[in-house]
């Protein structure tokens, strides 16, 4: 019984190491905005499509929701503005890098390099 015993345990140890070892890699294999995409999180600042074309256009509420939301990781937020979603829908980087402020988020990421921009 007690051989038995010792090969449960061995593979219940077994999976158990595979599995953390799986989420480890995932973590690990995870970018700037963790398992979602540049691409597929710039879907969600679809609000501020012309402010990101035309820095004399008003920032939305929802748009100035969205980049706070996005501006808690600096790096997400950057890829997302320079994300080729981004840029195939016509974003400016120069004016997409200055929402943040013009939204007045006082918490926003100051002085950040973002590709060939720095946010004000």
């Amino acid at each position: 019984m007690e051989a038995p015993m010792k090969k449960y345990i061995c593979l219940v140890s077994l999976i158990l190491v595979v599995v953390v070892l799986a989420g480890v890699e995932r973590t690990d294999g995870a970018g700037e905005c963790g398992r979602a995409s540049p691409d597929r999180e710039a879907w969600k600042l679809a609000p501020c499509a012309m402010a990101a074309q035309d820095q004399h256009a008003d920032v939305s509420d929802s748009c100035c929701a969205q980049v706070k939301k996005l501006g808690q990781n600096p790096s997400c937020l950057c890829a997302v503005m320079l994300s080729n979603t981004a840029k195939n829908s016509g974003v400016n980087p120069e004016i997409a890098v200055t929402i943040p402020k013009r939204c007045n988020l006082a918490d926003r990421p100051v002085g950040y390099k973002c590709g060939a921009y720095t946010l004000p």
